[in-house]
């Protein structure tokens, strides 16, 4: 009997072996796979707040709510912390942020300051980052977030020119620093001073005003930029950034780019397909009783007419922007970006230096080298508003004589006018005023015989004078494009004449308007 229990002995021991080596072998499976919260930023803005978790590898999660007082839990499932984690000062609507375990699982709890509504998404490796958890939280459904201060109803309703209204917006921001320099140097800082050097500028201007689509360290979705520009009836949308080159090539200087005329095509069909944009007003018409044909020409025209004078003022800003340092591109250049996309907005995107190349980045580093950036851009965006102001505003009813300068900024004007020092002696009679409007009178009567009055309320003139807009492809000729649209070689150079040279040749890549007629 004792000889057969020894053997039953050694077998159960070399089972219970065998499991635990299972049971270790699972633990340490469980352990690889789980996903580790490495770090944790929350950024405060005036809309929302978002909260961003690093992840070590994908996860699971449930998100709920909880109120009295209100709480938005994160539950991981199969998530752990890392060591020493912690959250540092709370910011926006987050008053605390907690974190443990519970029932297995790794808990966050986020302790708000009121009611907030959630949205949460993973977000897979890009860039810098690895796997990021993300936690939006916005006001309540049905509370309004941010009010809107000043419109130019203001203005209207009490009889006045209104401002210029002008959108400045920072480009990246928050958890999207942007590009990065050699020396450290983010893109999300440098937009974010010229931004506020821009807005400071423009609000100390005689018939001007600006709005900041972000004024602090935090983001804001790209299509939610130009959405503020639209809301705030803005006249232009500049937004600012710092280029970049991979591996850090000796590309150097500033570039100003509009949309393309690709992206004003695909954004046409991506606004009318989006049924939260059906009822927006283009040039004050409403698209609500049109059918999608007719929308589409009149959102087709109004972007048009958008890129038209996104085009003419992008040129100005260029031109000021080289005299004060190198060009990357010395005419303005079309790309699709996202945030250029209003149709109704003319809009600008500014890559004020490459922040990957030294000589920029130390350019970008420097508070005055950033104030003259600003200053450059200004000087670009007033002259276009002084030669081709918008129908209602200050700039038109100084340049018929309504209203007068004041003769602090005199000076300026006349700069931006006539390319005079500025000396307000030699500038303005006694009054000030009356020489001033003269001037601007003068100097938009020379500059129109080039130039065509596309703002962006200028629909009427977009349905008047441009049918399309073509992109000059390899091989074509003037007068093969003029051909293939029915129109006069006359009516296309008269449209185009900034563009086309004395001999009619055109440029690959060249974007020209086609006449109705």
């Amino acid at each position: 009997m004792r000889g057969t229990i020894r053997p039953i002995l050694l077998i159960l021991l070399a089972l219970c072996a065998v499991c635990l080596g299972v049971a270790d072998a699972r633990a340490a499976a469980a352990q690889a796979s789980a996903s580790t919260v490495q770090a944790v930023r929350v950024w405060g803005g005036p809309d929302s707040t978002r909260v961003v978790f690093e992840l070590s590898a994908p996860v699971d999660y449930q998100l709920f709510q909880l109120a009295s007082p209100d709480r938005v839990v994160l539950d991981l499932d199969n998530g752990q912390f890392a060591k020493g984690l912690g959250v540092h000062s709370a910011k926006g609507v987050v008053k605390d942020l907690r974190m443990g375990r519970f029932h297995g699982k790794a808990r966050i709890v986020l302790d708000l300051n009121g009611a907030a509504h959630p949205k949460s998404f993973l977000l897979s490796p890009a860039g810098q980052y690895g796997y990021r958890l993300v936690v939006d939280l916005y006001p309540p459904r049905g509370r309004q977030p941010a009010q809107i201060v000043r419109t130019i109803d203001n203005d209207i309703a009490q009889g006045k020119p209104r401002p210029v209204v002008i959108a400045v917006d920072a480009g990246h921001g928050g958890d999207d620093p942007g590009a990065k320099g050699q020396d450290g140097t983010l893109e999300k800082n440098v937009t974010l001073s010229i931004a506020r050097d821009l807005a400071k500028l423009i609000d100390d201007q005689q018939g001007m005003h600006a709005v900041l689509t972000r004024s602090g360290d935090y983001f804001v979705p790209l299509e939610k930029r130009f959405q503020i520009a639209r809301e705030h009836k803005a006249d232009l949308f500049v937004s600012i950034h710092a280029n970049s080159c991979p591996d850090f090539c000796n590309a150097r200087g500033a570039s100003v780019w509009v949309l393309s005329t690709h992206g004003k095509q695909s954004e046409a069909a991506r606004w009318l397909a989006n049924s939260e944009n059906s009822s927006d007003l283009i040039g004050g018409v409403s698209l609500d009783d049109k059918n999608k044909m007719l929308a589409s020409v009149l959102l087709d025209l109004s972007q048009g007419a958008s890129m038209h004078a996104a085009q003419e003022v992008g040129g100005d800003v260029l031109a000021a922007l080289g005299k004060t340092g190198p060009l990357y591109r010395d005419s303005v250049q079309g790309a699709n970006f996202v945030v250029l996309r209003s149709p109704d907005v003319p809009s600008i995107l500014v890559e004020t230096a490459f922040i990957s190349n030294r000589q920029d980045e130390n350019r970008l580093s420097n508070p005055a080298q950033r104030r003259q950036l600003a200053q450059a851009i200004l000087t670009g965006v007033r002259q276009y508003f002084e030669t081709t102001p918008p129908p209602g505003t200050w700039f038109a009813a100084a340049r018929d004589g309504r209203v007068h300068p004041d003769r602090a900024d005199a000076g300026t004007l006349a700069q931006g006018a006539d390319g005079t020092n500025g000396d307000p002696a030699t500038t303005a009679d006694a009054g000030g005023g009356p020489k001033i409007a003269a001037d601007l009178r003068q100097t938009a009567s020379r500059k129109r015989h080039g130039r065509r009055e596309a703002s962006s309320v200028g629909l009427a003139r977009a349905d008047a004078e441009i049918r399309d807009m073509h992109r000059v492809t390899r091989g074509e000729t003037l007068s093969g494009i003029a051909q293939q649209y029915g129109v006069s070689i006359s009516a296309l150079r008269s449209l185009n004449a900034k563009k086309i040279p004395q001999d009619g040749s055109v440029q690959v890549g060249q974007v020209l308007l086609i006449p109705s007629s």
